[in-house]
């Protein structure tokens, strides 16, 4: 036999309140919110700090890519211009 959702959301309270009190209750699930409300901040920090910095690498590398560019057409040029 299996316990369904609502009757082990019924056990799990009874068995916090014989283990932590009725007035503690209150007081642990306050706690749980503010970490789980933490936890999620954190989350989305790290989630847009990530974003920024794969942005900050994208635009450096077409940077880099840009200035490869330009130093390849600059030294043909001098070669050509050697070649003449």
């Amino acid at each position: 036999m299996t316990v369904m959702g609502p009757e082990m959301i019924i056990l799990i309270v009874v068995v916090g309140i014989l283990i932590f009190g009725a007035a503690k209750i209150p007081k642990l699930a306050k706690t749980f919110g503010k970490a789980k409300g933490e936890f999620e901040k954190g989350k989305i920090e790290a989630d847009r700090e990530l974003k920024d910095f794969k942005d900050e690498a994208k635009s450096e590398t077409k940077d880099e890519a840009k200035s490869e560019t330009k130093d390849e057409a600059k030294s043909e040029t001098k070669d050509e211009a050697k070649s003449d």
